[in-house]
């Protein structure tokens, strides 16, 4: 484990044990990978990816680490989590082998595959703990370049620490804004374009981050040369170098196998960016990879043998060795007993991983062969089939869980003694509720701040008051009151700072709070969102603006992967309060004006998707989420920002609950549920329907994500015995979703005397123009008269068909 140290001056015997140290870190690392390969191959794990290769420029990194620098890495970085004292062996091979039990593996509790790492941001309780005092590891992710936007954010929030004058919550989050951002990535996946437009934003910003390429020139099979112009990273970002005349990098190039300059350089790289906030670009070149991409293929099949030689040749252990011996540190024959003492060393650790995984679940198949026993002995008809299911699991000597579940539910099929079959189930049920919370937690925040957790506060007016105020002012003066309440509130994204956003609902707000609360970025919708993500990572309460909704799709990958996952796959020790602000709905033409919902809500389970019909009900939605721990998107109607309404005498304080629907009608005939723009087309069918006795109930949904949580439509089906969900998405989108709630999760079905319908958009984007709009999107005519058509279909004398 590398510590802080106080002193820099080293003796030599300091520097021995220091290096000696570091040795041990790196052939204890190297023993994990390669037994590691074998768990898998043999079966007892599912799959292994390594760091095998890049263990010295690891340690390298470690020592310039500090406590509150936080890493975003790849699944490579096992040796710099040794080396922090952050990953031991024994919980190595519980994250191999999928350990659901954070004492043991305290990275995801199974839920990852092994060489995701993560440190614990968060107390039992949600509340964050002192990231100043510790050394910090955002959560990795699989998706390659994937690591890359939320480094930008992390690196940002020490600009923010540092220039951002009244923050009062720092003290837990930044000394002075000291603190660096280090990103890991393989040579290939810097093809991906995260890294570019990440790379170009860190530049713009001038951030303290500092990013290492850990090149051995291949992605998985692929070598370099069909990867990378020049098969050269840090050759072509050259012109990103800083010079006398403008900001840019500071950018390194160092062989991976060279102990000595991979510790002065990354000495240098941290100096660099923690004093002068300058990002870094380190090109670790001339790097192995020893056992391949993966256990999943071996890499004899792509490497010729000279290519096979020179790794062997250039391994950076083998060449940390012989360095040692040539400068008197260590003699062979005391590394190769140091090289003994580590192999049994992580044998045995493996053994007590592996022994801690599978004898609770072997108990577990004890007691459930004992009650099996029992049952079989009581049966009359299926005694033998019974026994010959109780031998098949009795022969498992290393059962999964899932096996014990399948014997039981099959043998439950074939029970005819009414006791035994109570026991059985009684078993099979407990057993269930007991596993799947191992695997279905956390995929919201469970503290005490979630959305629950805040109470409504209606907005209050003045007697009498009118609908004289601009939408978009409501949202301007709603702000103005959150960037005073919460200085650690901030907003950014394309055009929102100098003019204000291209709706005006920021106007004045830049001048007001200053470039960095409220600021322009580029055109960069994926790097946006990575900023929030780890702004709000370090405490910050970060609003990313996307400027419509259609432009989301650029972030989908980010949102989804990334921050939509957090609490989930960190089993709620992590967590990034984001709130992500964009607008749409309504407009006219192909772009800008899409409603994608049913793709947005299925992609992003783990965020919040709210949709407000005005700006009112938008603006308390955000005075809501600041007083919440969980993140959520806002999608604000693109065309109610000039329209009308009454001005609130509570700015920042009035909140609009999540997850309530809201009745803005009330009726006896049929219900109508919508959400947004379209409310108001729905609303002005519903009162010409009422011109001929046709009375509509109409609910706002208010959010999609979570819905209707005190099921209050299913009352509203109750007294109408009908229903319509109304939406703008395409046929299956958000209708199909709102629909499946309502019938499967509410019930509603049982309530129902006509057949429940949906009316959507039709299956293309909308055409340019009024007319395009018209014969795309639900109309107010259509929405009439699919709602008279479904009463024509009660009572048709009463209603007779309007098309003969």
């Amino acid at each position: 484990m590398i510590k802080e140290k106080s002193n820099t001056t080293l003796t030599f015997e300091d520097f021995k044990t220091e290096v000696l140290n570091d040795y041990r870190i790196a052939v204890t690392s190297r023993e994990c990978s390669l037994l590691g390969r074998k768990e898998v191959l043999t079966g007892k794990a599912k799959f292994g990816i390594f760091g095998d290769g890049k263990e010295v420029p690891q340690l390298a990194m470690a020592k310039a680490f500090k406590n509150g620098d936080f890493r975003s890495g790849y699944y490579r970085d096992q040796t710099f989590m040794m080396a922090i004292g952050e990953l031991n062996a024994r919980q190595f091979f519980a994250g191999l082998y999928g350990h659901t039990d954070l004492a043991f593996d305290p990275m995801s509790a199974g839920r990852q595959m092994g060489g995701h790492f993560v440190t614990h941001s968060l107390n039992e309780d949600g509340s964050w703990k002192d990231l100043t005092k510790q050394k910090n590891s955002s959560s990795d992710i699989s998706p390659t370049a994937g690591q890359m936007p939320r480094l930008l954010g992390l690196a940002q929030a020490s600009k923010i620490y540092r220039e951002v004058d009244g923050i009062t919550i720092k003290d837990k989050f930044s000394v002075n804004g000291n603190e660096v951002a280090w990103g890991t990535i393989g040579n290939a996946s810097t093809s991906e374009g995260l890294f570019f437009e990440t790379i170009n934003a860190a530049g713009v910003l001038q951030v303290p981050m500092v990013m290492s390429v850990w090149d051995d020139e291949y992605g998985i099979s692929v070598h370099a040369k069909h990867q990378t112009t020049k098969e050269n990273i840090s050759e072509i970002l050259k012109g990103y170098q800083r010079d006398e005349d403008s900001k840019g990098y500071e950018i390194f190039r160092v062989k991976g196998w060279d102990y000595a300059e991979l510790v002065s350089t990354y000495e240098r790289a941290g100096a660099i960016a923690r004093e002068e906030h300058i990002p870094v670009l380190i090109h670790v070149n001339e790097l192995t990879q020893p056992q391949g991409h993966s256990t999943s293929g071996s890499h004899e099949r792509y490497k010729n043998a000279e290519r096979l030689a020179w790794e062997r040749d250039f391994d950076c252990i083998r060449q940390m060795r012989l360095w040692m011996i040539a400068i008197n540190i260590a003699s062979p024959e005391e590394l190769a007993e140091i090289d003994f003492e580590l192999k049994k060393e992580v044998l045995e650790a493996k053994k007590e991983a592996w022994n801690n995984f599978i004898n609770p679940i072997i108990e577990d198949q004890k007691n459930l062969l004992t009650l099996l026993e029992q049952i079989a002995d009581a049966s009359i008809n299926h005694k033998d089939r019974i026994k010959k299911l109780i031998s098949e699991l009795s022969a498992i000597k290393a059962p999964l869980k899932k096996e014990l579940l399948v014997y039981a539910r099959k043998i439950l099929r074939f029970i005819e003694v009414p006791n035994s079959k109570v026991l059985l189930s009684n078993w099979i049920t407990d057993f269930i509720a007991e596993t799947q919370e191992k695997f279905s937690s956390n995929l919201h925040s469970e503290s005490s701040k979630n959305v629950f957790s805040v109470q409504e506060v209606l907005p209050k007016y003045a007697e009498n008051a009118k609908a004289d105020l601009d939408g978009r002012m409501i949202l301007r003066d709603n702000f103005d009151a959150l960037f005073a309440k919460y200085p650690e509130t901030l907003i950014f994204g394309e055009d929102v700072g100098n003019i204000g956003d291209v709706n005006q609902g920021l106007e004045g707000m830049q001048e007001k709070y200053g470039e960095l609360r409220v600021a322009d970025v580029g055109i960069r919708e994926a790097t946006i969102i990575g900023q929030g993500i780890g702004m709000a990572l370090r405490g910050l309460r970060p609003i990313a603006e996307i400027q419509y909704l259609d432009y989301l799709l650029y972030a989908i990958q980010i949102m989804s992967d990334d921050l939509a996952t957090l609490q989930y796959r960190t089993v709620g020790k992590q967590k990034a309060p984001l709130i992500i602000r964009t607008r749409g709905h309504r407009l006219e033409g192909i772009w800008h004006s899409g409603s994608p919902m049913g793709m947005i809500i299925n992609a992003i389970r783990g965020i919040h998707v709210l949709v407000p019909r005005d700006m009112t009900q938008a603006a308390g939605f955000y005075n809501t989420l600041l007083e919440c721990d969980e993140p959520a998107l806002v999608i604000e109607c693109l065309n109610g920002y000039r329209l009308k309404e009454k001005t609130p005498l509570n700015f920042g304080e009035f909140k609009t609950p999540i997850g309530v629907v809201e009745r803005l009608r009330e009726g006896s005939d049929i219900t109508l549920v919508s959400y947004g723009s379209t409310l108001r087309l729905v609303m002005q069918a519903a009162n010409e329907l009422a011109e001929k006795g046709i009375e509509c109930e109409v609910i706002d949904v208010q959010s999609l994500l979570p819905f209707d949580i005190n099921k209050d439509i299913v009352k509203s089906v109750a007294k109408t015995n009908r229903l319509l969900v109304i939406d703008e998405d395409v046929p299956g989108g958000a209708s199909a979703f709102i629909l499946q709630q309502i019938l499967e999760e509410q019930d509603a079905y049982k309530h129902l005397d006509s057949k429940p319908q949906t009316l959507a958009a039709k299956a293309h984007r909308p055409a340019y123009g009024t007319d395009g709009d018209y014969f795309s999107k639900p109309s107010a005519e259509d929405i009439y008269e699919k709602i008279y058509d479904m009463m024509h279909e009660v009572n048709p004398s009463k209603f007779p068909s309007l098309y003969q």
